[in-house]
């Protein structure tokens, strides 16, 4: 089928077959199902080392810090990224409240006093970003019929097809769904040779019919199989294969829509498809591509707040948006995330969702809350560790913000308590 891959209520006809899903109807009686594991669904965790399943894990959110002011938002941004050293980190952290001048004659906290405290901790942190995606089964296409007779069945619409499937019915003969990337441009009969063959014969095999050699040649053995599906799935058994009488698809299709009527010319178009399977796209920012890169693993907030793990399985190299020099709209690409649990995503058809994109991850580093960090007159950043009754000031260098933690490197070990103002 061309366009989106493979195409009732689907129906699976044939005396003896197995039975489908609901309101499928199948056509052939000798299915050889091939089971497909999939992957388990992951997360993005951040764990203290050693703590919880699996070990350590990365930052589920970077929230940066509470109350920062946005800069540069863009529209499919739900959260900026997170804060970086320097002069932006210290703006953040003035902004949410988190900053404390440490020094000179105002320091951030005494010694008898240090108010409440908190452990420094060795724990992975990512810094992510959250944009906002579509959940669909993706563009519909229409599919228009190579056999001359009359529409007599359509399957229902939302009806998944895979190999083996009627697709619809021309004068009641089913027109059958297979697996393949070649079209059925002309009759196949004994004799023909080429890949289209070799197509036809591994869905075949894989239906369960056999007595034929797999290759690339129509034999009399290919004939003989093929009488033997036609009188499975009630269609005239002439053991040729004529245009029409199947649709090739690298994979399984949805029914989006009817476009002809039972009673129709079947030699028009006949339905409206989209792939079988539910993705997510999202519109990117240019200036963030580099948050996604093909076969990443994220994070899919649906609706509902449940989270699904997807891959990144495609960028776009087309640029949309305005490229007009002072134009207000965004310049995107488009990046398409695969979901494979499918059953996560239960009954929703299309929905607006979120994908988180970690675009940096620190192992094994010491980490202390955002609010223990003390801006220092000299420049930079300290924390005020605490022991006994006494308490000093360690001057510390920052590195990522996640989870309202931040990265800091300096006299420090873990298990240490710093003050944290308040």
């Amino acid at each position: 089928m061309p366009g989106a891959p493979g195409v009732r209520g689907a129906r699976r006809v044939g005396p003896g077959g197995p039975g489908g899903a609901a309101g499928v109807r199948a056509v052939h009686a000798r299915q050889r199902g091939r089971g497909h594991a999939r992957p388990g669904r992951g997360g993005l965790r951040a764990d203290a080392a050693g703590g919880g399943p699996g070990g350590p894990g990365v930052g589920r959110r970077d929230r940066g810090v509470p109350g920062a002011p946005r800069t540069g938002a863009r529209p499919v941004r739900r959260r900026t990224k997170a804060i970086a050293a320097g002069s932006a980190a210290a703006a953040g952290l003035a902004a949410a409240g988190a900053l404390y001048w440490a020094g000179g004659d105002e320091p951030a906290a005494s010694a008898q006093d240090p108010g409440a405290t908190a452990t420094v901790e060795v724990q992975d942190l990512a810094r992510s970003e959250e944009v906002v995606g579509t959940l669909s089964y993706g563009e519909a296409h229409t599919l228009s019929g190579a056999k001359p007779g009359t529409v007599t069945w359509l399957p229902e619409p939302g009806t998944v097809i895979g190999a083996g499937d009627a697709v619809y019915d021309v004068d009641n003969a089913p027109v059958v769904a297979m697996t393949g990337d070649l079209p059925l441009w002309r009759d196949l009969a004994p004799g023909v040779e080429g890949p289209d063959v070799a197509q036809l014969e591994s869905n075949l095999a894989d239906l369960g019919y056999e007595g034929f050699t797999e290759d690339d040649a129509y034999t009399d053995a290919t004939a003989a199989a093929v009488e033997a599906w036609q009188e499975d799935v009630g269609a005239a058994e002439t053991g040729t294969v004529a245009v029409g009488d199947v649709l090739f698809s690298p994979a399984a299709v949805r029914v989006a829509d009817h476009v002809a009527a039972v009673g129709d010319p079947a030699s028009g178009p006949v339905l409206s498809y989209t792939s079988g399977e539910r993705r997510v796209t999202v519109q990117l920012d240019v200036a963030d591509q580099d948050l996604a890169a093909e076969g990443q693993a994220v994070a899919v907030a649906l609706p509902d707040g449940t989270e699904v793990a997807g891959t990144v399985s495609a960028i776009g190299q087309t640029v949309a948006g305005s490229q007009e020099e002072g134009s207000e709209e965004p310049e995107t690409v488009e990046v398409t995330v695969e979901v494979a649990d499918q059953a996560a995503l239960g009954s929703l058809v299309s929905a607006p969702v979120t994908v988180e994109l970690v675009s940096e991850t620190r192992e094994d580093v010491l980490t202390v809350p955002v609010e223990a960090l003390l801006a220092l007159r000299e420049g930079g950043y300290g924390v005020e560790v605490v022991d006994g009754g006494g308490a000093e000031l360690v001057p510390v260098e920052t590195g990522v913000f996640a989870d309202g933690r931040v990265e800091v490197a300096g006299a420090l070990e873990a298990g240490m308590e710093v003050a944290v103002p308040e």
